[in-house]
Formats: C-alpha cells, sequence, structure tokens
C-alpha cells in the first residue's frame, strides 16, 4: 500500500522519479592492531586511488555545471591526495604502530586540521584545514566500503532526499536529472526552500522522516503544491499524478501570459512586484518571471561564492552586471548580510552564545568600514549605469542609519571629487526586521527613503522563535495580528513622510499574505522569481477597497493566526 508523508508545500510542482538519498554515511570505526603492514598499506593506496578517480570525474562535472573557478576546490583536493608528506606520515605509523588504515588515516588527518586550524592569523592555511577534512572523510568511506552521494554526479532522473540541503548542495542540482527534493526538516524560510523556488523544481520540506521511510531507488511521487509525497506509488497513481502535473503546467503557461502586464488589482490599484536575486545571473530569471524591479540583491553572495573579500572592481562588475540587466527598472542592493547562518571562511567572526543576535550585517560594516567602504563604493560607481537603490540591514536605531547613510554621503563625495560618474537618484533605504526598529519606523521614516520589511527575520525575533527549530516552529506564524500591526505601522509610518515601503521576505510571494499586504497598503512585493506570475494573477482578482477592509478587519479583530487565514478565505472566495 502506498504511504503518503507529509510535510510544508515549500515549491510548486509535481515531480515522478526515483530516490536519491543525499545522506552522510556513518564513517565509524574501531581501532585493530594488524599484522601485515603492507597489506594495510596497500589498502590505503586503494582507497586513495579511488578517491582520486572519484574527484577527477566530479571535478569535470563541476566544471561543465559551474565553472571552472568553482571546480578548483576538487583540484585542491585531488593535490592533497597527492601529498606524500601527510601519506608518508600516515604509512609510518601503519607500519610503526600496526593500527589499521583507519586509525592512522584519522591520527594523522586530525592532527594537520588542528595545526591549520591554528593559523588564525593566515585565512589561506585554515581553508587547507576544511579541504583535508573533506578529503579524509572520502578515503575513508572508500576504506570502510561505504558510498559518500554527491549530487554532482547525478545523471538520470532523481527525486533527492535529505535531513536538509545547504546552499552548497543545492548549487551543485543539475536541473537536467533533479525533480525535485524532500526533507526532514526546514520550513517555507529555509535556505533550502527559497533555492527550491529559484531551480523552479517541485520540493517538500519538514516532513520529519523522510530520510527513514524512504529506500534509495524507491519510486516517489513528490507533490510540492499540497506538501506531499507518495512513497512507491501504484501505476494509477503515478497516472492520476502526471494528469496533475500536466494541468499545473497549463496553469503556468497562463500565468506566463501575464509576463508583460502590469500589475494591478481588479479595481485598478497598481503595486510593483519585484524579485529577489542572489547573483547578477538570476536578473535572467527575474525578467523571464515579469518582475518589475529587484527588491533585494542579496549582496553577501558574493562574499560567500569567494575565497577571499571581494575587491571593489569585483563587486562593482556584479552590481554593473545587475542593474544593466534590468533595462531601467529598480535594482535594491542590501549591503553585507554576514553572521548568523551566514559565515565567511575567511573572515572568522567571534565565538557568540547567539549569533543571530550578535555581530552581523549593520553591526558588522559599521565596525569593519574598511570592508564597508569598498562595498559602497562599488555600489555607487554602478549606480551610474541603471536605477540602484542601497539598503542597509539588522538597523535597530536612528543612531545606526545616520551614521551608515554618512560613511554612503562620505563615499560619493569622495568619487565625485575624483570624477568618477554617479547617479544623484540613488535612494538610500533600511530593513525592517527588528521590532524595536519597527516601533519607531515614524522616526526613521524622516531619515530613509524608503523602508523594505524583512519578514523571515521579523517574525523570528517578533515570536523569540528560531525558524530553523522543530519545537518552536509552530510559532513561526506570519499572519498572527501582532506581526500584521508592525506591518501595518511600519507602512503607515514611510507614507506619512511620502516613503514607499516594500517588503522582500518570503511573506510577501505567499497566497494568504498578498490579500492583506494589499489591503495594509504595501507599495512593492518582492519574492523568488518564480512565484510572481501567480502572484500577478491573484492581484488581478482582488478589489483593492475590499482588501482594505479585510486587512483592518486581520489587525483590530483577529486573535490569532488561524482567524486572519479563515477571514482571507471569506474574503477572497
Amino acid at each position: 500500500m502506498t504511504k503518503v508523508l507529509k510535510g510544508i508545500a515549500a515549491s510548486d510542482g509535481i515531480a515522478t522519479a526515483k530516490a536519491y538519498m543525499l545522506v552522510q554515511p556513518d564513517l565509524s570505526f574501531s581501532k585493530k592492531t594488524i599484522e601485515d603492514a603492507d597489506a594495510e598499506i596497500n589498502r590505503l593506496a586503494a582507497a586513495v586511488e579511488a578517491s582520486k578517480k572519484e574527484l577527477e570525474v566530479i571535478k569535470q562535472k563541476a566544471t561543465e555545471n559551474l565553472g571552472e573557478e568553482e571546480a578548483q576546490v576538487f583540484e585542491a583536493h585531488l593535490t592533497i591526495l597527492s601529498d606524500p608528506e601527510l601519506f608518508g606520515q600516515i604509512n609510518d605509523q601503519i607500519k610503526n604502530d600496526l593500527v589499521n588504515a583507519e586509525t592512522a588515516l584519522k591520527n594523522v588527518t586530525d592532527m594537520f586540521i588542528s595545526m591549520f586550524e591554528a593559523m588564525t592569523d593566515n585565512a589561506y592555511m585554515q581553508e587547507r584545514a576544511g579541504d583535508i577534512r573533506d578529503v579524509t572523510k572520502r578515503v575513508m568511506a572508500h576504506l570502510l566500503g561505504v558510498t559518500i552521494p554527491n549530487p554532482a554526479l547525478i545523471d538520470e532522473e532523481v527525486i533527492i532526499v535529505s535531513h536538509d540541503l545547504t546552499p552548497s548542495d543545492t548549487a551543485q542540482l543539475d536541473r537536467r536529472y533533479v525533480k525535485g527534493f524532500i526533507t526532514d526538516i526546514g520550513g517555507r524560510t529555509s535556505h533550502s526552500a527559497i533555492m527550491s523556488r529559484t531551480l523552479e523544481i517541485p520540493a517538500v520540506v519538514g516532513s520529519g522522516s523522510a530520510t527513514t521511510d524512504i529506500a534509495e531507488g524507491t519510486t516517489l511521487i513528490l507533490d510540492g503544491i499540497n506538501g506531499e509525497a507518495l512513497i512507491d506509488p501504484t501505476a494509477e497513481e503515478i497516472a492520476e499524478y502526471q494528469a496533475k502535473a500536466k494541468a499545473f503546467a497549463e496553469q503556468k503557461a497562463e500565468w506566463k501570459k501575464l509576463k508583460n502586464a502590469a500589475s494591478t488589482t481588479a479595481d485598478g490599484k497598481q503595486v510593483i512586484l519585484g524579485a529577489n536575486i542572489g547573483t547578477p545571473d538570476d536578473v535572467q530569471g527575474a525578467n523571464d518571471n515579469g518582475a518589475e524591479a529587484v527588491g533585494l540583491f542579496r549582496s553577501e553572495f558574493l562574499y560567500m561564492n569567494s575565497d577571499e573579500l571581494p575587491s571593489e572592481e569585483e563587486q562593482f562588475q556584479a552590481y554593473k552586471a545587475a542593474v544593466e540587466g534590468m533595462n531601467g527598472k529598480q535594482v535594491v542592493v542590501r549591503t553585507m548580510d554576514i553572521g548568523g547562518d551566514k559565515e565567511l571562511p575567511y573572515l572568522p567572526l567571534p565565538a557568540e552564545q547567539n549569533p543571530f543576535l550578535g555581530y552581523r550585517a549593520i553591526r558588522i560594516s559599521l565596525d569593519r568600514q574598511d570592508i564597508f567602504r569598498t562595498q559602497l563604493r562599488a555600489l555607487l560607481r554602478a549606480s551610474h549605469y541603471g536605477k540602484l537603490a542601497i539598503m542597509f540591514p539588522m538597523i535597530a536605531t536612528v543612531q545606526e542609519f545616520k551614521q551608515a547613510k554618512a560613511i554612503f554621503e562620505e563615499e560619493k563625495a569622495k568619487l565625485v571629487a575624483d570624477g568618477v560618474p554617479v547617479s544623484d537618484n540613488i535612494e538610500v533605504g533600511m530593513m525592517m526586521e527588528i521590532p524595536a526598529a519597527a516601533m519607531i519606523a515614524d522616526k526613521l521614516a524622516k531619515y530613509v527613503d524608503f523602508f523594505s520589511i524583512g519578514t523571515n527575520d521579523l517574525i523570528g525575533y517578533s515570536m523569540a522563535a528560531d525558524r530553523g527549530n522543530e519545537r518552536v516552529s509552530y510559532l513561526y506564524q506570519p499572519y498572527n495580528p501582532s506581526i500584521l500591526r508592525m506591518i501595518k505601522n511600519t507602512i503607515e509610518a514611510s507614507h506619512a513622510e511620502g516613503k514607499w515601503t516594500g517588503m522582500c521576505g518570503e511573506m510577501a510571494g505567499d497566497q494568504v499574505a498578498v490579500p492583506v499586504l494589499l489591503g495594509l497598503g504595501l507599495d512593492e512585493f518582492s519574492m523568488s522569481a518564480t512565484s510572481i506570475l501567480k502572484t500577478r494573477s491573484l492581484l488581478k482578482k482582488l478589489d483593492s477597497a475590499k482588501m482594505q477592509e479585510l486587512a483592518d478587519k486581520a489587525v483590530n479583530e483577529c486573535e490569532t493566526s488561524d482567524e486572519v487565514v479563515a477571514l482571507v478565505e471569506e474574503y477572497t472566495k
């Protein structure tokens, strides 16, 4: 009998394929005394050779899919596998101590890893520690006879099954073969969910037990619309879902007709629908989906995809490409939002008990002004080539915004004095994601050109709930009246000063939230590009005056999220 596994619908679509288990193997072993050292050394040599062959294939695939630069990490791994000093010491330990290859491998590589990690003043050597750790895991897997899954090697249609997917995991997914994924943990705002919408593949997250209930190679139907997975379905069920997939494809084709349409409601109110992007390459997807702006360019990906702090010139080229690619439509760039769960190996941050409440985002920028000024100069130079706006993340106080804006003005004056062309119409705003800032939105509105509400963090901070913690995930409530009141306060404060408010959190593309946000007066909705046409279609069915009535009731009369959802259903049926 078919088993149905329920989770959270993270990315629309329906797919049928075999399961590919992206689960790390058990690499535990026992220390053993051996009698034949030469045989053990030969066993190690065979594991090293198998690892080299594997890495050569991975490197070739990575070069094809990601480019030469991204594939260089695997060249570094191959170099380590040919290091005579490293493996000479491992062989010596096998001979001298008569221990099995697994024990000698771990002992020696642990020593090297510790040594490199201790070089806190040398970022390059610290990175080598991570490379040795990865190489050791691969050789160990061959010694133990287990397989390390590698999504870059997938060459047939599959559905990924994983506990969770990291940004680096999703970067390796080839859309020709990966038809969707299901995870044990996560929510609609998790990195894996956001990436699935960028890749335009169906996804179900937060299933709780996908990795234990699904076996390698099992046929799966993944329903990213309703948040379900059917394990080992019948032929009749496969046919039924193929028909549903066809119907969904036809619906997407209808939405596609709205690509060049204005984002207007049934009664003629117009708003802006923008896209969230991570790199200039994502501009193509934004344009293909009819984006009227880029409401969020996550500039931190330029830092995360580099082995060192990106130079002013490198950043300038990226920002220039984005603004030129949007053909005169506004591109809002968020300055470096590093910290929390976004770490840079070459920029060690202090160990903190709660990094999400610590040294991150604008707090790093104001402290490390050398980094901040470099980024601002690159942005200012790029402003000459299109309509660019800048926003500062994690602003908590009026003083922080004024300090950041003053640094911006200083760098602008320097460039102008040097004869560098800079736009005179750069809007400078801030992310509204800290409850304290939302409460003084009227004060901040006097100084900003716009607000952009980052609901992912605003909800988490307001509810004191980590969106990635399954035990408190029930508190991640975007429709809670308390959240809606902060959004209302922010929008009204900006409008009172003649400014505008956008939203770049995932809530902006949430089909339940959109009617309420429209009623609250939100000016710009920025979301994953694949959600734009669906949202534009919804807007055309809504009456803005009626939605204002809905929003007033949601804010003033509802006590719970469930009541708000029921109200939305009543007003939009």
